[in-house]
C-alpha cells in the first residue's frame, strides 16, 4: 500500500511540475510568435540573400546560379575558421576555374577589418559582409564556422558544421563538383 501512495505521490509531482514548466515556458500575452523559419536541407534550394563585398559591391548567392558553390560562414574572431581558410583558398585556387565558388561570408564585422584579415592570409575568393546576421538567419547558423555545398542548380547537397581539414572539404565538394 505504502508504494501505492509513493507512486501516486510521484505521479502528481510529476504533472504539477510539468504544468509550472508550461506555465513558465509559454509566450507571454501581447507577444507576437515568431514565425516558424525554414531550416535549410540538404536537397532543397539555397535561400537567395544579397550582401556588400568589402569593396561595397552587391552580390547575391543567384548570380552564383550555375555554378557549385562551398558557402562559408565564419569571423575574423574565430580560430576554427581561419584554420581552415588555407583549405578553402586552396580549393578555390583548384577548382575555381572549372566553375566552383568558394564564397565566405563574414559575421557582423566592419568591411576595414575583413579585408586586413583577407589580406593578411592572401585569401583571394569572393567574401561578403552578413553585417545584420541576414544570411546567417537564412541558414539556421548558430555555430562558426559553418559550410554550405551548394550545386550548380542551386540545391544543398551538404554542410558541415565546424572546422573542416583538407580531406573533408574535398570529399564534400564531390558531392557538387565533378
Amino acid at each position: 500500500m505504502h508504494a501505492k501512495r509513493s507512486l501516486a505521490g510521484l505521479i502528481l509531482a510529476t504533472l504539477f511540475l510539468g504544468g509550472l514548466w508550461i506555465w513558465w515556458a509559454r509566450v507571454p500575452a501581447g507577444v507576437a510568435a515568431i514565425p516558424s523559419q525554414n531550416i535549410p536541407l540538404k536537397g532543397h534550394p539555397a535561400p537567395d540573400f544579397t550582401l556588400q563585398t568589402p569593396e561595397g559591391e552587391s552580390l547575391s548567392l543567384a548570380d552564383l546560379r550555375g555554378k557549385a558553390v562551398v558557402l562559408n560562414f565564419w569571423a575574423t574572431w574565430c580560430p576554427p575558421c581561419r584554420a581552415e581558410m588555407p583549405e578553402l583558398q586552396a580549393a578555390w585556387e583548384a577548382y575555381g576555374a572549372g566553375g566552383l565558388v568558394v564564397l565566405g561570408v563574414n559575421q557582423a564585422e566592419d568591411a576595414a577589418t575583413v579585408q586586413a584579415y583577407l589580406d593578411e592570409l592572401g585569401l583571394t575568393f569572393p567574401v561578403v559582409l552578413d553585417t545584420q546576421y541576414e544570411a546567417a538567419s537564412l541558414y539556421s547558423v548558430n555555430s562558426l564556422p559553418t559550410t554550405y555545398f551548394i550545386d550548380r542548380e542551386g540545391i544543398i547537397r551538404d554542410f558541415v558544421v565546424g572546422q573542416m581539414n583538407a580531406a573533408l572539404l574535398s570529399e564534400r565538394i564531390k558531392t557538387i563538383y565533378p
